[in-house]
């Protein structure tokens, strides 16, 4: 193959992800008309109790995919340091524990609370353990992979700590990526408040 042919390759797969990026992006920001969506869903805390999502109407919600075992578990510290400095100006930090990304969260509700609160100072609402890809995902993990989906249009979540930012009137605003630290969000949150 000549060096030309290969150009030419490389240069239209990457016109097709722009494509395929745009066009998703164009979908999403037309389907963001009525956020309140979000606010029908229901979790269970860890403590068992049933939490229902339109507790959370009027605030911003940052809501993260967590593990216990996990590479970027130390960003507990800067989801809860982001918690401390806007909570009271309408930020809601809400964790939600997986163990589909190796095993990485394999304690129950008890040990996972316990790991947080000792670890790392968690003040943050905390959830009981789901999963956030496949046919067993919690319903409030497929409706943010649909709202928000990843790289060229992929809705599975690739790894733990995962975010998805949504606005004071329920609409998906962003996705972020595993690598993306609390900290970066900072800005995106202070618009939002």
């Amino acid at each position: 193959m000549s060096r030309r042919t290969v150009l030419t390759a490389i240069l239209a797969a990457g016109a097709l992800a722009g494509l395929l990026s745009f066009a998703g992006q164009a979908k999403k920001e037309n389907d963001k008309v009525d956020g309140s969506k979000i606010y029908e869903f229901k979790a269970s805390a860890l403590d068992g109790n049933e939490i229902e999502f339109s507790k959370y109407k009027g605030k911003v919600m940052l809501i993260v995919n967590t593990a216990s075992e996990c590479g970027f578990t130390p960003q507990y510290a800067g989801l809860e340091a982001l918690n401390k400095k806007y909570a009271e100006k309408g930020l809601a930090v809400l964790g939600f524990p997986c163990n589909q990304f190796g095993g990485q969260e394999p304690g129950d509700s008890a040990k996972i609370g316990a790991f947080c609160s000792r670890n790392y100072g968690v003040d943050f609402q905390m959830f009981e353990k789901i999963d956030v890809n496949g046919k067993d995902a919690h319903p409030l993990y497929k409706y943010l992979t649909e709202e928000a989906p990843g790289m060229l249009g992929s809705e599975a979540i690739k790894w733990n700590f995962t975010k998805f930012l949504v606005n004071k009137d329920g609409t998906m605003v962003k996705r972020f990526a595993p690598n993306v630290k609390p900290e970066e969000l900072e800005k995106d949150i202070e618009n939002l408040l």
